[in-house]
């Protein structure tokens, strides 16, 4: 079992290369001593706002990439733009390392305005070199956050070694720099030591004042470490921490990939909450959710589990969907979750058109809260609405509604070559009290519509104004679980 999960593990570090270098090799002006020709960008309609970009898509149209090319997002506020640093990835071209930075007042309209570094950071690259292999000429899953007047940024970089990576850490004194390396926080290398890959970091403070990493990427799952608040690194050189959380298993193959961790701390519900992503990058990806009294764990799901026990664990609450008369989004995880000076929590990951895989958009999602309290997230894309109250009268009508159900596909790319959409249908709300045609009731206490089925399920959902992104209108959406923790989402027609 150990060699074949080595080797479906190895096959995933390699199709990791080929993602980040897939398409054209051919040179599009990144290279700092060939400045491109700036177009500069029109102004900004959010109905131009399209799934794919291929116009665009190379260098010399950085400036207008907005929300496109943008992989492993991590978003704070600082001031009054939320700053989104992301993986070095485009589509169709060879990447520019550096990490990606944009800014946006609104989370709608994004403007790029440049890399974190010019060329891939001396302290990572130099361990990985060090350690016999070559860095890749680009930098994965970023992290930014504040401490006092110190923003730090943590970044993955790794080579086409299998496990041989590494999260280093810089600091600056504004959210665009410039950035000054610190240190390495924590390193992995292809050894026969038990560990995870040293990837995809993300770090919550506790209300003491306390640091925690969370980071890691297949292998032997997610890992926490404590850090020291004071200088943003391994609290004891060499840590790497313990395993919090990991996937389960088909007879000897692993269900898929888990990696790309974000955890938060709400204070309202004393809560630690993780989400991690499940599954290949590609096709599969979602958004599972755990949640603790402790940093450290552990964390448990929907069933009360821990969620480093041997299995799959849910909530699922964001996975590749598609509504009618549109291709669908899959690639939907890696997610950076955040809020605003009023307390409203967002979730932001990459969505990939079924249309095309290779493009990757920016989705910003408003989280809500369930009363049970899990998080659930909108099925439409944030687009500046309120939180005001839906009227019950405005709910009668014709609704698309998707139900999250999900199917095991053990194993990586290879795999999970389908996107396992989950597909909207069309379903009524009755002004009598019925759903459908005496298929269920419904009742209304705003926010919080409840279906009641005849086969006994029970679904608890958020009502609130949304964007239709798919038909460019507005519209009224819901989120919510049911009594066993599928995610349903639904948009009025």
């Amino acid at each position: 079992m150990k060699m074949r999960r080595y080797t479906i593990l190895k096959l995933y570090s390699i199709a990791c290369l080929l993602f980040l270098c897939h398409a054209c090799k051919k040179k599009q002006g990144g290279g700092s001593d060939n400045p491109p020709v700036i177009t500069p960008p029109p102004a900004f309609d959010i109905n131009t706002i399209e799934d794919t970009y291929a116009s665009i898509a190379p260098f010399a149209y950085y400036n207008q990439w907005s929300v496109y090319n943008v992989h492993d997002p991590s978003i704070k506020k600082f001031g009054d733009y939320y700053y989104c640093y992301s993986t070095d990835a485009g589509y169709g071209i060879d990447v520019r390392s550096g990490l990606q930075i944009r800014k946006s007042k609104d989370l709608v309209e994004w403007t790029f305005v440049g890399w974190v570094f010019n060329s891939l950071p001396a302290m990572g690259a130099g361990y990985i070199t060090g350690q016999g292999g070559t860095p890749f000429n680009s930098l994965w899953a970023p992290y930014i956050m504040k401490v006092g007047n110190e923003y730090r940024l943590y970044y993955s970089l790794s080579s086409a070694v299998l496990r041989l990576s590494v999260i280093g850490l810089a600091t600056a004194t504004a959210p665009e720099g410039p950035w000054t390396e610190k240190g390495l926080v924590v390193t992995s290398r292809n050894d026969p030591t038990t560990q995870t890959n040293a990837i995809d970091p993300t770090v919550v403070v506790t209300p003491g004042g306390y640091h925690w990493m969370y980071y890691g990427s297949a292998f032997d799952g997610i890992y926490a470490l404590k850090l020291n608040p004071s200088t943003g690194l391994a609290l004891s050189s060499g840590d790497k921490g313990s395993r919090i959380a990991q996937r389960g298993f088909t007879g000897s193959t692993i269900n898929g990939n888990i990696e790309g961790a974000d955890v938060v701390y709400n204070e309202a519900l004393n809560k630690y909450y993780i989400f991690i992503a499940y599954d290949w990058l590609e096709t599969k990806y979602n958004v599972r959710v755990g949640r603790s009294d402790n940093p450290q764990g552990p964390f448990f799901d929907f069933n009360n589990i821990d969620i480093n026990t041997v299995q799959d664990h849910g909530p699922m609450i964001v996975a590749p969907y598609k509504f009618q008369g549109h291709g669908g989004w899959q690639g939907t995880a890696h997610c950076t979750v955040f809020k605003d000076d009023a307390g409203q929590y967002y979730m932001a990951h990459q969505g990939r058109p079924g249309v095309n895989k290779f493009f990757m958009d920016l989705h910003v999602r408003k989280i809500f809260w369930m009363q049970n309290g899990w998080p659930v997230v909108s099925p439409e894309r944030y687009a500046w609405e309120d939180n005001s109250t839906v009227v019950q009268d405005s709910i009668i009508g014709q609704w698309e509604r998707i139900k999250f159900n999900y199917t095991v596909v053990p194993g990586f790319s290879n795999e999970q070559t389908s996107p396992d959409f989950q597909v909207s249908t069309n379903f009524t709300i009755n002004a009598g009290g019925t759903i459908n045609t005496n298929e269920g009731t419904w009742s209304y206490a705003a926010p919080w519509l409840q279906l009641n089925w005849s086969t006994g399920s029970v679904e608890k959902l958020f009502m609130q104004k949304g964007r239709d992104w798919e038909n460019k209108k507005m519209s009224y959406v819901f989120t919510g679980l049911n009594e066993t923790g599928i995610a349903i989402w639904g948009k009025k027609k």
